[in-house]
């Protein structure tokens, strides 16, 4: 269960991210700075603040079961390497072999970061 919260604070991040940078590819989407207003049209953008709003709680509640020095750079990690894979894949952006390396050693490094706590 409680790794179930990490996991779900890593998935909402990541998933915010995407649907944010696929809001602002929508038409239109240039003139949120001085219509703001028209955020209201832009689902994925609302849908990626809302995710946001999720992740928030999902960290508050991690929180409570692991320590800050676990929690935290686990989901950031996670999100991390979610978002260069998810980018990838559904955004057809960019992923080179030094990126995977780069995620490997952010992945290792995590593991050794809360490997050496409790």
């Amino acid at each position: 269960m409680k790794l179930l919260i990490i996991l779900f604070a890593i998935l909402t991040n990541a998933s915010a991210s995407l649907l944010i940078k696929i809001g602002l590819q929508i038409p239109n989407s240039e003139h949120l700075f001085y219509k703001p207003w028209i955020i209201v049209k832009n689902w994925p953008l609302l849908l990626g603040l809302f995710l946001y709003g999720l992740t928030f709680i999902f960290y508050i509640l991690s929180l409570k079961f692991f320590p800050l020095n676990v929690a935290h750079p686990t989901i950031t990690a996670g999100a991390i390497g979610m978002v260069t894979l998810l980018s990838a894949f559904i955004l057809e952006e960019t992923l080179r072999p030094i990126m995977l390396l780069g995620i490997f050693f952010i992945v290792l490094g995590v593991v050794l970061i809360t490997s050496l706590v409790n």
